[in-house]
């Protein structure tokens, strides 16, 4: 009998522990089995990422403890590979980092404010490169020093590369990695010395196709999928080419914009919801068009509200033009910024100005303003202008005065602001300035389909101008100034000695420097986007040159370097581009084709 009991009780007891098991089984079966499906993508992609960053760390100790020149550049290419099979993902999930490992070899300067100046010296993968491969004789430990901290800047990723990426977040991280290649990777940007951007810009799209590969089994559509397969195999064979000689117009327009569209496709394949915007407009179709950009990412957070936003233009644009706002009534934004000159005044300075007046065509699409970058935002320019006693001569104060005193404008600001004050007058004259982004030059139609009109000079010229001559590494497609993509946080400031022709010397003009007097920021100017140039000279922040083709010739020569001045810091560089006459006139026809019709 006590043997039947406790049989039972161990039979009662298993049939428990198998009905727990079955239940358990059934609740582990739906949301974690989704669950673990994810994760085995995602795991994927964490091995993928550390390997090949674990790859290029192997490869470039390897480079430093050799001295042999022919084993550095052996091992330089190999941690390159390596870091470039890499860059789609680092570049997105460790912004920082990814920046200061593939930085230019120029002195790094942060100013956040007058007590808070950084001054720091360049290490990552441009300065390698440009230190085995250059011409000019280096020394070992330095270069061993500048490997070491790249080192362990790398390993510092490494150590802290746990990626948490949701299905949004791939597709813009797939889209940053398209851009990056076409509006940065081919134009030589961050292969300074062996221009092996379309060798690079292959192994960027090996890692595009590797992550398109782990989530195959999100795609509902599976003609969707065959398509990206294709799409990609064949841009891969595209980019096969030679650095100079590459038609990067083609790309884009064949290659670059068909993956956008790919890319929205695969969005609403995955029933994919953004939860934001960033710079780029979520589902763009092209990289050359008035839908590309989010304006809102260019502003202050509370300069981002949309509602009546036609209306607050057409104020501003009323505002823009009244001279009621200046002292003395003499002069409105109009009288700087002509709306038949793409919002210039064709003058070398206006009146008792050292500087030009720049376009305020595409000024929105940037981080900084005025020539020497001093306002963060287009509300904060008007605040200078207001303020200049060789401007409106006024103050804040007085601008919210006499436009109180305006019944009219009273009663449209109530109705759109609120209220009247200093900053929604400024707003609504900005939000006017944020709409001079029409991208419909004829450039922009022809690159978007809409037109067959472009000659073949001036497909030469965009070729030339993001290629061979390398304007493109610093005025940046497609709005041609520079501010950087694919993530536009961050606008550019250069010294590239622009001369004073009348004393045939070094302009005395020190730009950035007068605003917190570092050394290193003598000669810097914010890079000034060339859409509309046609009709913007006369040309760099001084004015001292008439035509486009002489400045091209200028960066031609060298730069202030090549023209025989001494510069400190002058990140062009200062090598001749030995462009032809006929180069020269290619890339001007191709500036003059990016004019607006307004």
């Amino acid at each position: 009998m006590r043997y039947l009991y406790f049989k039972r009780i161990k039979a009662h007891g298993i049939m428990c522990l198998f009905l727990v098991f079955i239940i358990g089984c059934n609740n582990v079966k739906k949301e974690p089995y989704t669950k673990k499906k994810e994760v085995s993508k995602l795991g994927a992609l964490q091995s993928y990422y550390t390997i090949h960053l674990e790859k290029c760390i192997d490869a470039l100790q390897k480079l430093k403890i050799t001295e042999e020149i022919n084993q550095q550049q052996d091992y330089y290419k190999l941690a390159r590979h390596e870091f470039k099979l890499v860059e789609p993902i680092l570049a997105y999930v460790d912004k920082e980092n990814y920046k200061s490992l593939n930085a230019p070899n120029i002195l790094k300067v942060e100013e956040e404010d007058a007590t808070d100046i950084k001054v720091r010296n360049p290490f990552g993968f441009q300065v390698i490169e440009e230190t085995i491969f250059g011409e000019e004789e280096f020394n070992e430990e330095d270069l061993k020093k500048i490997v070491l901290k790249t080192i362990n800047r790398l390993q510092l990723v490494t150590v802290n590369n746990t990626l948490y990426l949701k299905e949004y977040h791939i597709l813009w991280l797939l889209r940053d990695a398209v851009a990056r290649v076409s509006l940065l990777g081919l134009t030589g940007f961050d292969s300074p010395v062996l221009e092996q951007s379309l060798e690079e810009a292959q192994t960027n799209y090996e890692t595009v196709q590797f992550i398109l590969q782990q989530y195959k089994s999100n795609f509902t559509n599976k003609e969707l999928f065959k398509k990206w397969v294709k799409e990609l195999n064949t841009t891969k064979q595209v980019l096969k080419g030679d650095f100079n000689s590459f038609n990067r117009y083609q790309f884009i327009k064949s290659q670059v914009h068909h993956q956008l569209v790919l890319l929205k496709e695969t969005a609403n394949d995955w029933k994919v919801s953004f939860p934001l915007t960033m710079a780029f407009n979520n589902n763009i179709t092209s990289l050359f068009s008035k839908e590309t950009f989010n304006i809102g990412f260019f502003s202050d957070y509370h300069h981002r509200e949309k509602n009546n936003f036609d209306e607050k233009v057409a104020l501003g644009k009323k505002l823009f033009n009244d001279k009621r706002l200046s002292r003395g009534e003499k002069m409105s934004c109009a009288t700087c910024h002509s709306k038949e000159l793409a919002f210039t005044d064709g003058k070398i300075a206006f009146e008792n100005q050292t500087r030009n007046s720049p376009t305020l065509t595409y000024a929105s699409l940037q981080k900084a303003f005025f020539h020497d970058g001093r306002a963060g935002s287009l509300e904060g320019q008007i605040v200078g202008v207001v303020n200049n006693k060789d401007e409106f001569h006024s103050d804040l104060n007085k601008l919210e005065i006499v436009v109180k005193k305006d019944s009219v404008y009273k009663d449209k600001f109530e109705t759109l602001y609120g209220k009247v004050t200093d900053f929604t007058i400024r707003n609504a004259i900005a939000n006017y300035i944020r709409t001079l982004n029409t991208f419909n030059s004829k450039f922009d139609k022809n690159i978007n389909g809409k037109e067959r009109t472009l000659t073949n000079n001036e497909i030469n010229g965009f070729n030339l101008f993001t290629g061979k001559a390398k304007c493109a590494t610093c005025h940046f497609p497609p709005v041609f100034n520079g501010t950087v993509p694919p993530n536009y946080s961050e606008s550019e400031l250069e010294s590239i000695g622009v001369p004073n022709l009348k004393q045939n010397q070094l302009d005395s003009d020190l730009g950035r420097y007068n605003l917190f007097k570092t050394e290193e920021r003598k000669h810097f100017f914010k890079t000034p986007t060339v859409r509309n140039s046609e009709k913007t000279g006369p040309y760099m922040h001084n004015g001292t040159y008439q035509t486009l083709e002489e400045v091209v010739d200028f960066y031609n020569k060298g730069g202030g370097i090549g023209l025989g001045f001494h510069l400190e810091n002058q990140t062009l560089p200062s090598d001749k581009l030995n462009l032809s006459v006929q180069e020269i006139a290619d890339i001007v026809s191709f500036m003059e084709s990016l004019t607006d019709k307004y």
